[in-house]
């Protein structure tokens, strides 16, 4: 699949890897209003199509480890953005990474692009490859390799990233939050130099334009060094809580912290670990060179205090652009939904529930739109709640990851342990399953109107298992699917036709039926 709208073919063409990431999804917006021409490389290019830029970029169909994909995706190509890693712990990644960036650096040089431009991990000085974490060791050889190209190379290495919807942010944020009083690791006495998101996008900007002499690494960095301790008494501070106890433990390893992390936060122990892993050590700039080609205006780089309180404004508004849930997680399945009624892929399992509904087709779109996160999944919260709970003791996502936007959903989005894989606004919502399965599940929603007789729901549980475990995974739920699936196409219904009633009629139940209750997960309220 390739897309692309009319541009001005003089302006220089900026690659953009990752764009359906955190960094990537805000970084490309930032190029076109800088006067760039964007391409974006996608392995899904229709998680891109409902981004409020995408009709001014154009996107093709790659990955960074498919030599044949990225050649015609770097033809043409002045600067190539290089914004990939991996952050789970499986045992290849490190070999995946040094792939990924070896084939990407061979490609670009052959494509005569004219820089490559990096965003890595800020490294303590002093400190051999072989005792950091295993990510930042990654992250430290993939800026190695792409300086190594033969391309012009920029690596802008940063610590901390302070915006609405990073995954360092969020961690802060929930656990300031959610504990007034804290059992922490030793490591929040760590020295470090957060930066705002804001900061990190004008670097990325502004290193399209350095000149082709300049190839190196840089530290990026805010104007504050503080401690992790020092960033929650701060941040508490600024959102107005009282102040937090902290009390340190030594025993707590990055490991057990990143457990701990995942029960408090909506950061998932997997992503966890390497951000905890990489506070071990202090990581603070040793120079700040960058500004002698991207000067700084005057007010940057942002104060901490000013980054968090920027951050909070943007939550509140509902402006989050994207979140550090963005990007799909490495190794969560992406196979397409099996094509009906005949599928040669093996087994495939269907719950289907189809409900009548006196609501309009907008009123019942609203409601299927606005599902998940505070709102819930309109049946049995119990069960949902555990479900949630489990893939999270199995190192899974759970339901914690909420929603970007409390109403409006866009093809990519994470939704609680869903991923958003097609929305037709008005008629269909699908979303793949995420969360750690021995099979793949779809869960479909659709509005079904225009013709003869009322509005209808309709809903469809797909699952695909893998081998054994998938097939007595599947029958050990299906007695709970009448409750769990059958409940939420009726209360999704009954939900709509409330909303859509009249003042006299919402203030009360209709004959012959029960008020329904509110379907909201038993979770405290985020700011």
């Amino acid at each position: 699949m390739t897309t692309r709208p009319d541009d001005a073919s003089a302006q220089p063409l900026c690659l953009v890897t990752g764009a359906g990431g955190y960094i990537g999804g805000r970084l490309v917006p930032e190029l076109l209003a800088a006067g760039y021409r964007v391409r974006c490389l996608a392995r899904t290019p229709s998680h891109l199509r409902d981004h409020p830029w995408a009709g001014r970029a154009e996107v093709v169909r790659g990955d960074v480890t498919d030599a044949g994909s990225l050649r015609p995706a770097l033809r043409g190509v002045d600067v190539a953005y290089y914004l990939v890693h991996s952050m789970t712990a499986g045992r290849d990644f490190e070999r995946t990474d040094r792939l990924a960036a070896r084939t990407f650096a061979a490609e670009a040089r052959a494509a005569g692009v004219r820089r490559i431009v990096y965003l890595g991990g800020l490294t303590p000085p002093g400190v051999p490859d072989d005792r950091l974490s295993p990510h930042l060791r990654s992250r430290t050889e993939v800026g190695h390799i792409l300086l190594d190209s033969g391309v012009p190379t920029t690596v802008l290495r940063a610590a901390v990233i302070i915006g609405s919807g990073s995954a360092s942010f969020e961690m802060l944020r929930h656990l300031t939050e959610r504990l007034p009083v804290m059992v922490t690791p030793s490591w929040v006495g760590s020295r470090v130099q957060p930066i705002a998101v804001r900061d990190v996008l004008r670097y990325l900007v502004g290193s399209a334009r350095m000149p082709p002499e300049v190839s190196r690494a840089f530290d990026i960095g805010g104007p504050e060094v503080l401690t992790y301790r020092e960033m929650m008494v701060r941040y508490a501070a600024v959102a107005r809580l009282p102040r937090r106890l902290i009390l340190p433990v030594p025993l707590l390893t990055p490991g057990l912290s990143s457990h701990w992390i995942g029960l408090v936060t909506p950061v998932p122990s997997a992503l966890a670990r390497p951000l905890a892993e990489s506070l071990r050590h202090e990581v603070v700039c040793a120079e700040h060179d960058i500004a002698a080609l991207v000067p700084d205006p005057p007010g940057t780089p942002i104060p901490f205090d000013e980054a968090v309180e920027l951050a909070l404004r943007r939550i509140r508004e509902a402006r989050v652009d994207t979140r550090w849930s963005s990007a799909s997680l490495p190794g969560a399945p992406s196979d397409p939904l099996p094509t009906d009624p005949d599928w040669a892929g093996g087994s495939l399992y269907q719950d289907i529930r189809e409900q009548p509904t006196e609501a309009g087709p907008d009123r019942l779109w609203q409601v299927i739109e606005g599902i998940g996160g505070e709102n819930g999944w309109y049946s049995f919260p119990l069960a949902w709640a555990v479900r949630g709970w489990l893939d999270r003791l199995v190192g899974g996502v759970g339901l914690r990851r909420g929603r970007r936007d409390a109403q409006r959903l866009r093809a990519g989005d994470s939704l609680d342990f869903w991923r958003v894989e097609e929305v037709e606004h008005g008629r269909l919502l699908r979303l793949r399953a995420e969360m750690r399965l021995p099979g793949v599940a779809w869960l479909e929603m659709w509005v079904e109107s225009g013709g003869p007789g009322p509005v209808r729901y309709r809903q469809r549980a797909l699952f695909h298992p893998h081998g054994l475990a998938g097939h007595l995974y599947w029958w050990s739920v299906a007695p709970f699917h009448a409750v769990v699936f059958g409940g939420m196409a009726r209360n999704i219904t009954r939900t709509a036709e409330r909303a859509g009633a009249g003042p006299e009629q919402a203030g009360r139940a209709r004959p012959g039926r029960r008020r329904p209750p509110r379907w909201r997960s038993r979770r405290p309220a985020r700011r």
